[in-house]
């Protein structure tokens, strides 16, 4: 092959690359703007560049101790197997837009003909050989069209991981109060089997004594071994509680001592109430549920604009080089093809683009829709718990402790039956039982309510904070 000729083509080739040959740059994904809800806690991000191996978030160390809502809320934000994931979501969004703005590689195409035959094209003497480089050339902007649905997409993976860090911080904050009842179901049930001994050795000093039937020990004997029964009740439903909270920060054992907080509401915030519906819609467009929907429709339409860009055919560039065997000289080749659309214009896809986009608007609206279906109901839920709770201490636990007391009194004194004593016990105790139920369910709404708007719920006083059941 003639010197001359392979200098030309060492010529062509890097011209024919260089479009292709930038360094490829990646680009990161804004996380979106946080929500008021846990904002000032840190949250686990992912951290950019090639991972080596299978990366993984770090493990929470087990905390010793009495643990409180806000440590559980920290741990959960910051070792959370799901938000980690969500979390990778975006980087993978972000090695898409990378992706999405490369050009196409080119291909390097080499050929022999004309050897191997009879008479002259015997052997390799009169044999052709070309080596060629071609290089597609997109058309209509696809490029760039492609490197904006890709970073639309990188948005909507931004929104993505702030809805997943608020579903996080909500079900630890729920699995936290859950726990936390269920500890002060505990504590009730020892209160109520330490009364049940006190009460079998009060009854059996009067049957001794004369005064009341043996009948009314029995009775009291079996009062204590169905309290007991309760007791080992509540603390296999506690240790299960706790086991759902710690698997929040990805635990596998509960290692905290107990739970430092109470279900328990102030006067003040029993007072004030909870604030009204319309306040509480007005903060809805907090929900990243909803405020995605803009990014949404931005990456729809730019899904659209890829695919009408596709239907223009891509141009292929191949220069190179030919050596012709008989004369043993070379010379540049050059090539060129277009795609004709005849047939193939991309129609199918275009259409199933603007049926995308016409989508999008009614699943912005059955968002928007759910959303106020589920305050709604959230708030209903809050609302009906609140009214129990106040319900239970202003207009149960009063009398129901009056009556106990003064049925224990008159047992010791020879005037009720120990039937009575009975009766009022349990009327107490399942007023008690009640109120810690109610108590449990109004701050599980009210935490279903702050992750629909995004925020602690609304208060009077400025220095109450929803950061503690």
């Amino acid at each position: 092959m003639k010197s001359q000729g392979l200098t030309a083509f060492w010529w062509v080739l890097p011209v024919a690359l260089a479009a292709g040959c930038k360094a490829p740059v990646l680009r990161e994904v804004a996380l979106a703007p946080r929500r008021p809800l846990g904002a000032e806690l840190k949250a686990y991000e992912a951290p950019r560049g090639a991972p080596e191996g299978e990366a993984q978030a770090p493990r929470a160390e087990g905390p010793k101790g009495p643990l409180t809502v806000r440590d559980a809320l920290a741990l959960a934000l910051l070792h959370s197997p799901e938000l980690a994931g969500s979390s990778w979501d975006v980087r993978v969004a972000e090695a898409k837009m990378l992706q999405a703005g490369l050009r196409p590689n080119p291909e390097l195409e080499a050929g022999l003909e004309g050897f191997g035959g009879t008479g002259a094209k015997k052997g390799f003497g009169a044999a052709e050989a070309t080596l060629q480089v071609s290089q597609i050339i997109e058309r209509g902007g696809k490029r760039l069209k492609r490197a904006r649905a890709a970073a639309a997409e990188g948005r909507l993976a931004a929104w993505d991981y702030e809805a997943k860090r608020l579903d996080v911080f909500t079900a630890t904050a729920k699995a936290f109060v859950e726990a936390l009842a269920a500890q002060e179901r505990v504590a009730l049930a020892q209160e109520l089997a330490a009364l049940a001994e006190h009460v079998l050795r009060t009854v059996a000093e009067r049957v001794r004594a004369g005064k009341v039937s043996p009948l009314d020990e029995h009775k009291a004997k079996a009062e204590l071994a169905s309290s007991r029964i309760e007791l080992a009740q509540a603390r296999r439903k506690a240790e299960a509680g706790r086991r759902r909270l710690a698997a929040s920060w990805g635990g596998a054992e509960p290692t905290f001592e107990r739970l430092d907080g109470t279900l328990a509401l102030g006067e003040d915030r029993l007072k004030a109430g909870l604030p009204a519906p319309p306040q509480l819609v007005s903060l809805l467009g907090q929900n990243p549920d909803i405020a995605r929907w803009g990014d949404e429709m931005d990456q729809r339409r730019a899904a659209l604009e890829l695919e009408v860009a596709n239907r223009i055919p891509d141009l292929s560039l191949s220069p190179g080089l030919g050596y012709f065997g008989e004369t043993n000289d070379a010379a540049m080749l050059f090539g060129l093809a277009l795609p004709l659309p005849f047939f193939n214009r991309n129609q199918g896809a275009i259409l199933e683009a603007r049926y995308r986009v016409a989508k999008a608007w009614e699943e912005k609206r059955a968002a928007e829709a759910k959303a106020h279906a589920e305050l709604a109901d959230a708030y209903g839920e809050a609302a009906s718990a609140f009214e129990e709770i106040r319900g239970i201490q202003a207009e149960v636990l009063p009398p129901s402790q009056a009556a106990f007391a003064a049925a224990t009194e008159g047992f010791k004194e020879g005037k009720f039956p120990f039937l009575d004593v009975l009766d009022a016990q349990r009327t107490l105790f399942e007023a008690r039982g009640k109120q810690i139920a109610a108590l449990a369910d109004y701050h599980k709404a009210l935490a279903e309510v702050e992750r629909l708007i995004g925020q602690g719920i609304p208060s009077s006083d400025a220095k109450e904070k929803r950061s503690q059941p």
